[in-house]
């Protein structure tokens, strides 16, 4: 999100971390925490000050925090169920 609607929104920097862009650049940028909501969903995520010339899009973090995926044709969002981690089961033998 731009750098200057999260400032006048609060949002507060908790340090810098380095991204790879889409095009392949490595940038640093800050970031910081924040409640997230878009079309009737929630979640909590890392959200990172974007300088001008940024694009703004939400992540695949955010996206899995919100357990939906996106329609490219409709344009929304659609319900998905979450993703957890699966348990494994550690076997011990004695020697």
């Amino acid at each position: 999100m731009p750098k200057q609607i999260l400032l006048d929104i609060g949002i507060t920097s908790r340090g810098k971390k380095r991204f790879i862009t889409a095009t392949k650049e490595t940038v640093e940028r800050d970031f910081g925490y924040a409640i997230l909501s878009a079309e009737g969903y929630t979640t909590n995520d890392e959200i990172v000050f974007a300088e001008p010339g940024d694009m703004s899009l939400l992540g695949v973090r955010t996206l899995g925090g919100f357990s939906v995926m996106v329609d490219n044709i409709g344009h929304r969002f659609v319900a998905t169920a979450s993703i957890v981690a699966a348990e494994k089961q550690f076997i011990i033998h004695n020697a």
